[in-house]
């Protein structure tokens, strides 16, 4: 499935490349630093980096999620600092990227560099019914490892 996304970049295309899927069985799209020069995450340190674009999603049946690069998290600690990013259907402002060095050595970005990737998935919009009961199910209220390990 594919949905139409306009992007309004100054930079993007001309100085850094627009968010692009690096294979064709991928599900997000990288993005890409978009700074004017290095920047440097001490341990511990965040920074918010400009992904250099806006976008409009179609409307509020579909939503953008900003999750963290696999290798730069396993291998560096870079990751996202809210965790996952939600880009709503009505923002129209700068992607930025909230980031967060969690490794234990510096890490440098480099302009241009792929630091996050970005999905679009369709969302539902809840209609929430407050209740005195619900329904059984066989694990109940069971919470964290209430299934097993296994």
């Amino acid at each position: 499935m594919e949905v139409k996304i306009k992007l309004l970049s100054p930079k993007l295309g001309k100085e850094i490349p627009l968010p692009a899927y690096a294979t064709p069985g991928s599900a997000g799209m990288d993005l890409r630093a978009c700074i004017d020069e290095p920047l440097t995450l001490a341990p511990g340190a965040r920074a918010k980096v400009p992904a250099g674009f806006a976008m409009a999603l179609p409307g509020p049946e579909y939503v953008a999620l900003v999750f963290a690069r696999s290798g730069l998290a396993a291998k560096h600690g870079l990751a996202l600092s809210n965790g996952v990013g939600v880009v709503d259907s009505d923002y129209r402002g700068e992607i930025t990227m909230g980031l967060i060095n969690l490794g234990t050595e510096p890490y440098t970005i480099q302009p241009g560099e792929r630091v996050a990737q970005m999905v679009i998935l369709p969302a539902v919009q809840a209609d929430l019914t407050p209740a005195l009961e619900l329904d059984d199910t066989q694990r109940g209220a069971g919470g964290f490892g209430s299934t097993g390990k296994a």
